[in-house]
């Protein structure tokens, strides 16, 4: 196999042109994401990437996912997913910045660069998966990275339409040798599908639960997908999909629920009232919980709850099978603080905070054996090592233990098999929410008796330069500018159970500020208050914040 890296070059210049006007993009936590008109060049650069990540790993495959996640439908973004299912070394981040960015001319140069500094050779195999959402614009931009793939001779598998969580699920089956599934849609269903009838049985309700869930799915690749597992359940769950066809992420999904605190539009007319709501992102690999009680309240179960129920179960299983396992919560600063006291003292689960970001909290949870990591928006997972998971299954098949601690073993096993370790996965997460339900016996009211939240906002705080914020403390703690974590300190100290800090977004020029204190109008006036000092001493721009506007 040989190639000319001016071939790189000529098709750029052809096909895929950087104009000189083109802002300077990073790529960040959720990769490259902007409006689908900018990014043509960037995903045509990330296609020559993935085939140089390919091989630097040896030729095991790496994934490329074209989404913008929860964005409105005008943006579109792109992340490389690494071998086993992660997120993108870190290092590897800083060279697809680098890439991205560097003119037409200077394109050649920097993938030789790039090939010299990590020992690449061009002339050896690579293996590259390609999957997209379901926004209008994802095929064109889907050809670019395609395009890049063929660029540096780099073999390509075209999944199409999926899930993020899918691709990721794909790419590790694939480089574990089969081991971890099948890398198709029909393996991954058939796979999740199975541990769920397996773990259900044959009732279908029970004690306060039943079977029934309305499920949102922000007119995406999850509502799709999810039509997919309807027509497989046989009756072991009966799910509604609603918001199937309509704008993506347009007044529907998790993104909606979690941030304007209310029930999607799109849900039906005639829903009950306590009927058990879902709702998913636009590439699925967020999930929340809500229900509208008989006054009319809507109550949400978010991230937080979610992470709480499924530690509760996982810990209760673990005890019952008797298998010494090191068991940790990773949470981040936007968890709200009655569920990090819950976790800690009433279901005696160690908790560590990391910083913003799934990368992180999937990083800080293999620490543990048994490590459950969940953001407050609705995006985790729990991750098993190779060694917690031979124990339990040494347990299920240990005659010396009785017979209770066997079936514990093995239904922790089926709730392995449940599980997408490999990222936070909506499908999946739904499922394992509904088998903790179920094992309960909860409904909704039930699951969202176990402890209050504290009321907490969010609001941004538009500034001239996010660049100038420095955080520490997984984020808690703001640095630079200085003096401003003694004035947001001063602030909150007059809240009872007052807590707020403040991050910059890492996709635009804002501030976020996170609060929460005892009553609703506390937190509403501690968020104005840090508002307006981040206003003040950080560069603020445009219009004050208002109370209003929070």
């Amino acid at each position: 196999m040989t190639f000319n890296l001016r071939q790189v070059y000529a098709f750029a210049r052809e096909y895929h042109q950087k104009r000189d006007s083109q802002k300077e993009i990073q790529y960040g936590t959720a990769g490259f994401r902007s409006h689908a008109d900018n990014l043509d060049y960037v995903m045509y650069r990330m296609g020559l990437l993935a085939v140089l990540r390919s091989r630097a790993k040896g030729g095991q495959v790496i994934g490329v996912m074209i989404t913008a996640s929860h964005n409105p439908e005008q943006d579109n973004g792109v992340k490389l997913v690494d071998p086993m299912g992660e997120m993108l070394e870190q290092s590897w981040e800083r060279l697809a910045t680098d890439l991205v960015n560097v003119s037409d001319a200077d394109l050649e140069g920097q993938i030789a660069k790039i090939s010299a500094e990590q020992g690449i050779d061009n002339n050896e195999p690579a293996k590259v998966y390609v999957g997209m959402d379901t926004r209008y614009h994802s095929p064109q931009l889907a050809k670019a990275v395609l395009n890049g793939i063929a660029a540096l001779k780099g073999s390509v598998r075209d999944f199409g339409i999926v899930t993020t969580p899918m691709l990721h699920y794909f790419v590790t089956c694939s480089n574990t040798d089969l081991a971890y599934g099948l890398p198709t849609e029909e393996g991954y269903m058939t796979k999740l599908l199975t541990a769920f009838k397996r773990i259900r049985g044959n009732t279908f309700a029970k004690g306060n639960y039943t079977n029934k869930v309305f499920y949102d799915g922000a007119n995406g690749v999850g509502s799709l997908k999810m039509l997919g597992f309807v027509r497989k359940f046989d009756g072991y769950l009966d799910v509604k999909v609603f918001n199937s066809n309509g704008k993506i992420n347009f007044n529907c999904g998790a993104d909606f629920v979690k941030t304007n605190q209310r029930a999607p539009h799109g849900i039906p007319e005639d829903l009950e009232p306590n009927a058990r709501c879902v709702s998913v992102d636009g590439d699925a690999d967020r999930v929340v919980y809500y229900y509208t009680d008989e006054d009319g309240v809507f109550h949400l179960l978010d991230g937080d709850r979610i992470a709480t129920l499924i530690a509760g179960y996982l810990k209760e299983l673990v005890e019952k099978c008797g298998v010494e396992l090191e068991m940790g919560l990773v949470q981040t600063a936007y968890a709200n603080g009655a569920s990090t006291d819950y976790i800690v003292n009433q279901l005696k689960v160690p908790v560590a905070c990391a910083p913003t970001g799934v990368k992180h909290l999937h990083h800080k949870a293999l620490d543990y054996d048994v490590g459950v990591y969940f953001e407050a928006n609705g995006h985790g997972t729990v991750i098993y090592n190779a060694e917690a998971k031979k124990r339990i299954a040494a347990a299920s098949k240990d005659e010396s233990l009785a017979q209770e601690q066997r079936d514990a073993a093995k239904l922790l096993l089926s709730t392995i098999d449940l599980t997408n370790e490999t990222v936070g996965d909506a499908i999946s997460d739904m499922l394992l929410v509904e088998t903790v339900l179920h094992y309960r016996g909860w409904s909704l009211q039930d699951w969202f008796a176990a402890y209050s939240d504290l009321p907490n906002v969010l609001m941004k705080v538009k500034v001239e330069d996010r660049n100038v914020f420095t955080t520490t403390d997984a984020e808690r703690v703001c640095v630079k500018p200085e003096g401003l974590q003694d004035a947001i300190n001063e602030i909150v100290a007059k809240y009872p159970h007052g807590r707020s800090f403040v991050r910059p977004s890492g996709t635009e020029d804002v501030v976020r500020v996170y609060a929460e204190s005892e009553t609703k109008d506390g937190t509403l006036q501690l968020a104005l208050e840090v508002a307006n000092v981040v206003f003040d001493r950080a560069g603020g721009v445009g219009a004050r914040p208002e109370l209003a506007k929070i």
